[in-house]
């Protein structure tokens, strides 16, 4: 039964999906058309659809607006073939910045693409065999998984169904291939009808997100999804996977409607049932979710407004049989392994770490040029983490010396020399790119960790790792919600702070201080290391002690 929304007026986007099911708007027309440097309003919204965001740099609008688009693949698990990480590189330096941008769902973004080049840019893709289709809009998004390499022979099974369900929950509308490769403005009278035999005539009300996790490692921040499977191994066979539905971080500040919600662990199901389990849950956020209110209309609100009990009911009603309750599992921590490490079968990976995912060149590191030297020498495979780092992985012994040598010539380290607090952050784009944007990240993120590095040095506690994440506005992009450590941003140079996130990725955090200034940053930080460093039981970290103590007394001054 779909959810009536009769009394309340659908939201612009639900009209915009109605009266154009194949999500063509005016795309091809205005692609063509050489006098125009953006699309329309609407077709902005189609444009995520198709992987697009229509943005203009913030840096420049005191001298009027720079259009330009964001252009998003989706890579299922992040991993990408020697020449297909080729296509990403080659169109970075021809159309766009110069940069890739590794995203939080293992995927890569190019930044500053402009209209002329948009065109170009997105077949050369397609015709590469990739696709950006469904990478943003209300649909499911980049299915995750681990990108490390497998240590157990069933490991591969989850990246197979990571692929399954890519596959599986794409949308099928004949507008991508038509504007994006053929270069044709299709008829919308003749497909009024069109009715995506998954989503519908309407898709989603918002955006679905899909993960896999291994226990005990819980690199893809799996509560943070709007559906995740759990691996469950037994006897050294992948027998089945645990459920959960109904996480997701983003929220609007001010507004106490909107919430980060950590998904629930719903039920146990066969691995033969992912499929159908997974579009059944599709469905109910399709027929159950807002599509009078945007900020309102993620799968979170559905399950914590209905409940858990309710939403199992609904779910076995679609599969037409019952599941069975969750089997035991644990996470002890999450995010990657730098280095090189050798893998179950002899060979070996090296993990790199990459600064707010941004992989360019500079004067110190030209980690971008180094990258596509190993790939061209060796054919090498790329994983992208979704902590936004990179791995080369699958390298014979007799490689490792001449990556060893190329890195280096281009000042790569291939041990991890960072500290510990700083291989453990994570920014989104922010400023100037992104349009939602209130304060800096990733500019800005990289010397608050030199600061932080510095209170840390001085209490001794430099080898201490703590979880950092920041976000320019409250969406969540990096999952800031979920850090031991997290800063929101609230307006031009000041953030939010979060506290009380752990290390397995499995606890929310809360507020702490709201609107903190940049000036202030060390002193606040300082005393709140300070308490840590003299109030901590042993090797209890950050999250853990920050949820013990800071928590208890924000309760206490609420009673």
């Amino acid at each position: 039964m779909i959810k009536d929304d009769s009394a309340k007026p659908l939201s612009h986007n639900e009209v915009l999906k109605e009266a154009d099911p194949i999500l063509a708007g005016e795309l091809a027309s205005t692609l063509l058309d050489p006098e125009a440097d953006r699309f329309s309003n609407d077709d902005g919204q189609f444009l995520k659809f198709h992987g697009i965001y229509q943005q203009d740099d913030r840096d420049l609008r005191k001298t009027g607006k720079k259009y330009m688009f964001m252009i998003r693949g989706r890579i299922p698990s992040g991993i990408l073939s020697a020449a297909q990480y080729r296509v990403y590189d080659d169109l970075a330096t021809q159309y766009a910045n110069q940069t890739l941008r590794l995203t939080s769902r293992q995927s890569i973004q190019f930044h500053g693409v402009v209209k002329s080049g948009l065109g170009p840019l997105m077949k050369s893709i397609n015709e590469a065999l990739m696709t950006t289709l469904a990478a943003c809009g209300d649909v499911n998004r980049n299915v995750m998984a681990p990108p490390t390499p497998i240590t157990e022979p069933w490991m591969q099974e989850v990246h197979d169904d990571s692929q399954l369900l890519s596959d599986a929950l794409l949308p099928n509308t004949p507008s991508y291939h038509a504007i994006w490769v053929d270069g044709v403005q299709l008829n919308l009278a003749e497909h009024q009808h069109h009715d995506d035999p998954l989503y519908g005539k309407t898709y989603l009300p918002r955006k679905f997100k899909t993960a896999f996790a291994v226990p005990p490692l819980n690199d893809v921040d799996l509560f943070t999804n709007c559906l995740g499977f759990i691996a469950i191994e037994e006897n050294g066979k992948l027998v089945g996977y645990n459920l959960t539905a109904g996480g997701g971080l983003g929220m609007s500040h001010n507004n106490p409607n909107t919430y980060p919600r950590k998904a629930d662990v719903i039920a146990y199901l066969e691995r033969h049932q992912v499929e159908a389990v997974a579009k059944a849950v599709l469905t109910i956020h399709r027929d159950f979710g807002d599509r009078t209110d945007r900020k309102h209309a993620r799968l979170k609100y559905v399950l914590e407004e209905k409940g858990v009990a309710w939403f199992r009911e609904e779910l076995e009603k679609r599969l037409g049989q019952a599941l069975e309750d969750p089997r035991p599992y644990t996470f002890e921590r999450q995010g990657d392994r730098f280095g090189w490490h050798q893998q179950a079968d002899g060979k070996s990976f090296l993990g790199l770490f990459v600064e707010t995912g941004r992989i360019k060149d500079t004067d110190q590191i030209q980690l971008k040029t180094a990258i596509r030297k190993v790939v061209d020498t060796y054919e090498t495979e790329v994983r992208l983490t979704p902590t936004q780092n990179l791995l080369l992985v699958n390298i014979p012994a007799d490689q490792i010396e001449g990556i060893n040598q190329i890195l280096a010539a281009h000042g790569v380290p291939t041990t991890h020399e960072k500290s510990p607090v700083r291989g453990a952050t994570m920014a989104c784009p922010a400023l100037p790119t992104c349009g939602l944007a209130l304060a800096e990240s990733e500019r800005y993120l990289p010397s608050l960790i030199d600061r932080i590095e510095g209170l840390l040095q001085t209490r001794g506690m430099s080898q201490e790792e703590i979880i950092i994440r920041m976000t320019g506005c409250p969406n969540g992009c990096a999952r800031p919600y979920m850090a031991e450590l997290g800063f929101v941003g609230r307006a031009p140079g000041k953030y939010n702070l979060y506290v009380g996130g752990n290390e397995s990725g499995t606890r929310l955090n809360r507020v702490y201080q709201e609107s903190v200034k940049d000036a202030d940053m060390e002193t606040v930080l300082g005393g709140i290391l300070d308490r840590f460093k003299d109030g901590r039981h042993p090797n209890e970290r950050f999250g853990d002690w920050s949820a013990r103590v800071l928590w208890a007394e924000q309760e206490q001054t609420e009673a």
